[in-house]
């Protein structure tokens, strides 16, 4: 079953989530600013690896065009930790292990893998705006070539 999916113009969910470090970071942390929330499936892996060092790579130009970037996965803060430290990712890496936050975003539920329908993490990025109000709520997205065509969407150079 998937949860409700967002869209643009909807209140984006409130969350706190330990950091790479166990520190509390909540949305809220990040009211008047624009903030890029990723959900990713696994650190460590080549696709959420390709798509965390892509965010990585853009995060210069992202920032200057007022963006804070959050990635958000079902791993423990010890190994978010390790992805962090291991890929040099310089944005925070929140836990979400009981997937509270995935749901509430509708980036958890059913998904075509490889032919087969299986319940897992769906690759989920969300645009929140200094209100708190969703600009784009992206579902399914792939790991290569998302950021360049996010940043696209934005009109970020």
């Amino acid at each position: 079953m998937t949860d409700a999916r967002l869209s643009a113009g909807d209140q984006a969910p409130s969350f706190t989530l330990p950091d790479a470090n166990g520190t509390p970071v909540s949305l809220a942390d990040f009211a008047g600013s624009r903030v890029i929330l990723y959900f990713y499936p696994a650190a460590m892996t080549p696709g959420c690896t390709t798509q965390a060092c892509d965010f990585r790579d853009s995060l210069g130009s992202l920032q200057a065009a007022g963006y804070t970037v959050l990635g958000i996965s079902k791993d423990a803060p010890a190994t978010l930790k390790t992805f962090a430290e291991r890929d040099a990712l310089p944005f925070p890496l929140l836990s979400d292990e009981d997937l509270t936050v995935h749901r509430a975003y509708g980036a958890y539920g059913e998904k075509n893998s490889y032919g087969k329908i299986v319940t897992g993490v769906l690759r989920s990025t969300f645009v929140v705006d200094e209100h708190g109000v969703l600009e784009q709520a992206l579902y399914n997205v792939k790991a290569t070539g998302h950021v360049a065509s996010l940043r696209k969407k934005l009109k970020v150079a």
